[in-house]
């Protein structure tokens, strides 16, 4: 294990047992918002749609997950430069850096986790749910457009042979990119399984 997992295994054990409750509607309602909407079949999350943040909440986010991610390279002895930037209604922190690859893992399972982490550090100060979004050397902007890519392939696939297809499991961020990529080629997308073996299955037309 690197000192950065290390580090990571150390800050997991400070979560909180109701925090696993908190992930899980994080999770759904992440397809659920604004920019992340359901597509068909998609698991919403329950109650009405939350009280958007303004711009100067978004930024106070920002600042706090910057702080706390700085925290953690310095604990970790990694060297990373922060950009912080808001896109809608998410506010969103990058860590850019030649020495990082240990803080994304495999398939972005360690960012995940730090995203959820950094999350709850904003929680504790603001008190209120948050939809930050952290990115560490460009990962989710590279998943987003490869996913966008495998989205749009498979798409013209079930048009060739009008048969349904069944994708790999993805979290619902990367089910939300393909959805979308689905949707712009014309075809209807839906969610089936329970996470994290939960898959997007793309529908022939009729």
């Amino acid at each position: 294990m690197s000192h950065g997992e290390n580090v990571l295994a150390d800050s997991e054990q400070e979560l909180p047992e109701e925090a696993s409750g908190a992930d899980a509607e994080d999770a759904d309602a992440e397809d659920a918002d604004a920019e992340d909407a359901d597509a068909p079949g998609e698991d919403a999350g329950s109650g009405g749609a939350p009280e958007e943040p303004d711009e100067a909440d978004l930024e106070n986010e920002g600042e706090i997950a910057a702080d706390y991610v700085e925290g953690l390279l310095d604990v970790a002895d990694l060297d990373g430069d922060i950009d912080m930037d808001v896109e809608g209604d998410r506010a969103i922190v990058s860590v850019v850096g030649a020495t990082l690859d240990e803080l994304v893992g495999d398939r972005g399972e360690v960012l995940d986790a730090l995203q959820e982490l950094t999350r709850l550090a904003v929680h504790r100060q603001t008190g209120g749910r948050t939809r930050l979004m952290l990115d560490i050397g460009g990962y989710r902007a590279q998943r987003r457009a490869d996913l966008s890519e495998i989205g749009a392939s498979a798409a013209e696939e079930v048009k060739r042979t009008g048969e349904a297809k069944a994708l790999g499991a993805m979290n619902a961020f990367e089910r939300k990119i393909v959805h979308d990529a689905v949707a712009v080629a014309g075809l209807r997308s839906e969610s089936e399984g329970v996470d994290p073996n939960r898959r997007v299955v793309i529908l022939p037309v009729g």
